[in-house]
């Protein structure tokens, strides 16, 4: 909930909006005019509309992996009933929770042989051979121009919008909506196969030293499951909030107080007392309170 912006800071927004928008097409077109004269590094025998489709199909297929990793690291922290009722929604974080939980890092590790693999061919493909001065210039530009082209920024605007952040920013938003598409319950089973021959392992051994090096520990040390967080209830608890009034003597509830009720309903109703009956107290005779409460509930 951000404040609403100023006509200055508005203006700046979209007017940064619609460069982006207009650098993404101006690179968009002159990729795909170099695709369709066959103008770029794909390798000869290769027909132009196939390299237009595998140009699409592996840019969807990056765009994909890279917002499941956004969504999974999204959802890890949730507990089981709150992972939403989506069949492959639920049979993906069964996969990846499974045991350990040793399939996630594992996933890590396939998916980015994953990206590697179609990034090698996207950059055959987004990368333009016009040789300048020779009057085949796309679009007829200048040689200097031609030039800036034929470096590959262009390629690397469109993987970075189209083929990254814009999967990633949907995943974070929609994280249990992403993981109901089937293919990314495919395209798990796809990572954790590659991860198992053994082509990167040398990166658990890598991890494992830096985790020794300097003492890691995984948060559910520190902060509990989901599960144990929600035993303990360490979230917010509007019911207690709303429902009791301000403790007489204090100029609020004090939070461990709060966190006490909600765990223990005799406290609860302890405190309702006082406030009901107005008691203005110390800590002396908050004890003491306690004392006649406790004798009341033995005789």
């Amino acid at each position: 909930n951000e404040p609403p912006k100023s006509a200055l800071q508005a203006a700046f927004f979209w007017f940064r909006v619609v460069l982006s928008a207009v650098v993404l097409c101006f690179s968009l077109a002159v990729t795909l005019e170099g695709l369709f004269t066959g103008n770029t590094t794909m390798w000869d025998g290769v027909p132009n509309a196939v390299a237009v489709i595998l140009f699409f199909v592996l840019m969807s297929v990056v765009g994909l992996l890279e917002g499941m990793q956004i969504a999974f690291f999204a959802v890890a922290k949730l507990k089981k009933s709150e992972r939403g009722r989506a069949p492959f929604a639920l049979k993906t974080c069964e996969l990846l929770f499974r045991g350990d939980g040793h399939n996630l890092p594992g996933f890590m590790i396939g998916r980015q042989l994953c990206v590697v693999s179609c990034f090698f061919i996207i950059a055959r493909v987004t990368s333009l051979n016009v040789e300048p001065g020779n009057g085949n210039n796309i679009f007829g530009v200048s040689d200097a121009a031609q030039t800036f082209f034929n470096m590959g920024f262009l390629g690397a605007v469109i993987t970075t919008i189209l083929g990254s952040i814009t999967w990633q920013l949907v995943a974070s938003a929609f994280p249990l909506a992403f993981l109901s598409n089937p293919l990314v319950y495919v395209f798990l089973r796809i990572c954790l196969f590659l991860e198992a021959t053994g082509i990167a392992s040398g990166a658990w051994v890598l991890a494992g030293l830096h985790k020794r090096v300097a003492g890691f520990q995984r948060d559910e040390v520190y902060i509990g499951t989901a599960e144990e967080r929600e035993a303990k209830d360490l979230g917010d608890s509007k019911e207690v909030e709303h429902a009791l009034a301000k403790l007489p003597g204090f100029t609020s509830m004090p939070e461990a107080l709060v966190k006490l009720m909600s765990q223990d309903p005799s406290v609860k109703e302890f405190v309702r007392s006082m406030s009901a009956n107005n008691i203005d107290v110390n800590v002396g005779d908050l004890q003491e309170h306690i004392k006649n409460i406790q004798n009341e509930e033995q005789v």
